[in-house]
């Protein structure tokens, strides 16, 4: 575990620099605004360990897959998002030295992500080798005003000499994957342009064909006149070099704004037109203006979405940074993109989307954003549903049964480890309790009719047809999966992947009826469409639903993680060496798979998500039985655990969870976080203070709540919105604020007590089980 960053409300603070630290801080400090992101890297050169990276949503390259076999079905390529053109680049040559902190005396660092306003900037003062002493300040930000936008300043200060400083600003599209599986650099140059001070570089994707556009605009300004500067091209490269006699105390500032145009989003033949508008407008605004606007973005951001925690400033800090990296990552404007685990921050699993958008990032949205945020992930998914079909037809299924990818960027599998390809298959799950979650939070009843009946019809029929009976049992049985805990593999009857397919063979029953109810004539154009045969369907779904066969341990009185399971040895977490931790760093595969180790438990979470069908003595028992054997060494983990301690008024647990999660990249508790941050698992954090927390759920259409506050804090507050009605959420000692800021009243519980809130007006009570 690192400890570096500086406690701080509304900043991610680096004081000092490390350069074995630098690869963690890179993505700590990322900046993105849901269609362009980077990684922190420095505009100057930097020899030292560095993972250069520029991304573009929705642009990706089909890598292929690297593996010695094959199988019927198996994906033939892991779909990447790509590192793209670096626009960042400001090389900076002194006296024919190159500065560069991998080879300087660095005599002062301060790095700083400020939240509030979505800004990366960097302070440094360097000693080279010649004894010169330079000071440079930076700021940057890519624009959630105008997503297609980014800029930044750099000034650099002559502290003890006088000389010549070369100031070259460069855009380079001569970039790779560092994730590449075969070194390949998946960029063709297609053309170069420069004018006006702006360079223009386009290159398009192997394969794919994605044409992107950067466009570059650097202006140098020397006692406040510009500067002239020299063209030069390169392969892929694209330079302004300005020379400037300098003396002692005087400083050169560069300005560079840069726009991204895909071939995503407009004609290919368009690209270059439209950049030179889309920079000349900008640049007309200048540096300072756009800072504004990306500014006042934030804050209505902010507005929705933020947590203010009192007197722990550690948890406040740790909190908006999974809300910043959450809101810079996602902000549904385009339902053709989604969430990568890492999200702009890293290469690891590839910026593709996996089921973690539905379990864990959907809650958030529903109650941070507008209605069509959330609507639009799911609508990700309807628009891909055509493939899912073709997926589950490699796989020997029939009659339109959908089988959703584990990962994708098109909605073609291309995970490439078969125990998750092929036996992953909760996905499916979780993609239709996304759409019952949709509707439960939203009332939007009219999404089923259209969008979501098709999708539950598909994930229906490849539940039925996955399923097969068992005389031995007299049930349904499912063989050969594996759940969420990736450390079982190929194993039969997995408790919480047979829940999911029961419930949603009955959920998409119950959806069919409700369709039927609103709109008949949809109700029959989409049976058309899916070729429903309703009572043959409908009844062998009723079937299987009712005749599944779960795993239950009589002894124990708990649902069993799968067949077998107590045939392992029950070794506790508490029993195993903190020095043969983690497990998949320190164990060999075969050794995880035959122990009875929990990489997140599976059981708890089935429960987490249909806990109104058990009451407290059985969530306690299976609670305490797979917490104990759970290692957590997924970052999906914690949350879960922390939830439903809440629920069980386990509040020293609830709380220890929601640390190990809230600040799991910010402290680098599984040493993972140079590859990028946790992204999806963030999602998680926000839910372990709402729905853990704050105990908030939806009951019969009414927002519940049933709170407690951490003893380590002197109030929590969030704001929600809420079929229409925006509310703001405080909680302290003994007393509870729910303020409705909206023109609607709204019926609330607090505690099992009923509420009515009118607009303007809060709804307040005292309770002891806050203390």
């Amino acid at each position: 575990m690192k400890n570096y960053i500086k406690a701080d409300e509304w900043n991610i603070i680096e004081e000092g620099f490390d350069p074995h630290l630098n690869k963690i801080s890179e993505s700590l400090f990322s900046i993105g605004n849901g269609r362009i992101g980077q990684r922190a890297n420095f505009e100057e050169a930097y020899t030292g360990e560095t993972l250069q990276g520029n991304y573009v949503a929705g642009v990706y390259y089909p890598d292929k897959t690297r593996v010695g076999w094959w199988k019927n079905g198996y994906p033939e390529y892991f779909a990447k998002v790509l590192n793209a053109t670096n626009w960042i680049g400001i090389d900076i040559d002194i006296d024919g030295e190159k500065l560069d902190l991998f080879k300087c005396e660095v005599l002062e660092f301060k790095r700083v992500l400020n939240m509030k306003e979505g800004t990366l900037s960097r302070t440094f003062t360097a000693r080279l080798s010649s004894g010169k002493v330079v000071k440079v300040d930076a700021i940057r930000f890519c624009s959630i005003a105008d997503d297609e936008l980014a800029a930044l300043h750099y000034s650099i200060s002559a502290l003890n000499f006088e000389g010549i400083i070369t100031v070259t600003s460069f855009i380079d599209g001569d970039i790779k994957n560092q994730d590449a599986n075969y070194d390949e650099k998946f960029w063709n140059e297609v053309a170069q342009h420069q004018e006006n001070d702006t360079d223009y570089l386009t290159l398009q994707t192997k394969k794919t064909e994605f044409d992107v556009c950067t466009a570059s605009r650097t202006t140098v300004l020397f006692n406040g006149v510009a500067q002239s500067s020299q063209a030069v091209l390169g392969d892929k490269y694209l330079a302004r070099t300005t020379v400037i006699p300098v003396k002692q105390g005087e400083t050169i500032h560069i300005y560079k704004i840069v726009t991204n145009l895909s071939s995503l989003n407009y004609d290919k033949s368009d690209l270059l037109r439209l950049a030179k508008v889309k920079i000349e407008t900008a640049s007309t605004k200048g540096f300072d203006e756009l800072l504004k606007d990306h500014a006042a973005a934030w804050a209505a951001k902010w507005e929705e979405s933020d947590i203010i925690v009192e007197g722990d400033i550690a948890a406040q800090q740790a909190i908006r940074f999974n809300i910043f990296q959450l809101n810079q990552t996602y902000t549904g404007k385009d339902a053709r993109l989604n969430i990568g685990p890492k999200g702009f921050t890293g290469e690891k699993y590839g910026g593709s989307t996996y089921w973690d958008t539905e379990a864990y990032c959907i809650p958030f949205y529903l109650s941070t954003a507008p209605e069509e945020v959330a609507k639009n992930l799911l609508v990700y998914r309807y628009k891909h549903l055509d493939k899912a079909i073709e997926n589950a037809e490699k796989l020997g299924f029939k009659n339109g049964a959908a089988l959703y990818p584990m990962v994708t960027m098109n909605g073609e599998e291309c995970h490439n480890e078969w125990e998750i390809t092929f036996e992953e298959i909760h996905r499916n799950g979780a993609i239709a309790f996304a759409i019952f979650n949709y509707i439960r939070y939203t009332g939007d009843e009219n999404y089923l009719a259209q969008y979501g009946l098709e999708v539950l019809i598909g994930i229906a029929r490849f539940w039925k047809q996955r399923v097969n009976w068992s005389e031995d049992k007299q049930k349904y049985v499912m063989l050969g999966v594996t759940g969420p805990n990736e450390y079982e593999n190929n194993i039969n009857n997995n408790w919480y992947t047979n829940k999911l397919a029961a419930w949603c063979l009955k959920y998409t029953i119950e959806a069919a009826d409700m369709v039927k109810r609103l709109d008949p004539e949809k109700y029959k154009t989409i049976q058309k469409k899916t070729k429903l045969v309703e009572a043959k369907e409908f009844g062998d779904w009723k079937t299987v639903a009712d005749q599944m066969y779960y795993p239950y341990h009589e002894k124990e009185g708990v649902f069993l993680q799968q067949d077998g399971f107590m045939d392992k040895e029950q070794i506790l977490v508490k029993d195993l060496p903190a020095e043969e931790r983690p497990l998949n760093q320190k164990w060999s595969w075969d050794r995880i798979l035959r122990s009875g180790f929990i990489k997140q438990a599976d059981v708890l979470q089935g429960m987490y998500f249909f806990e109104d069908e058990y009451d407290l003595e059985t969530l306690r028992k299976n609670f305490s039985f797979y917490e104990s054997r759970t290692v957590h060494e997924s970052s999906l983990s914690p949350c879960v655990h922390s939830i439903l301690a809440a629920k069980l008024s386990d509040e020293e647990k609830a709380y220890e969870f929601y640390l190990r999660t809230a600040r799991l990249d910010l402290d680098d508790y599984n040493n993972d976080t140079e590859d990028g941050l946790h992204i999806t698992s963030m999602a998680g954090t926000w839910m372990s203070i709402v729905e853990g927390f704050a105990g908030m759920r939806v009951c019969n259409g009414q927002l519940c709540f049933n709170p407690f506050l951490p003893k380590a804090w002197d109030s929590f507050s969030f704001s929600i919105g809420f079929r229409g009605v925006q509310l703001k959420v405080k909680i302290s000692s003994k007393q509870i604020w729910i303020i409705n800021n909206s023109v609607q009243t709204l019926e609330i519980s607090i505690f099992n007590r009923l509420h009515t809130v009118l607009p303007g007006e809060k709804a307040i009570t005292y309770h002891e089980q806050l203390v």
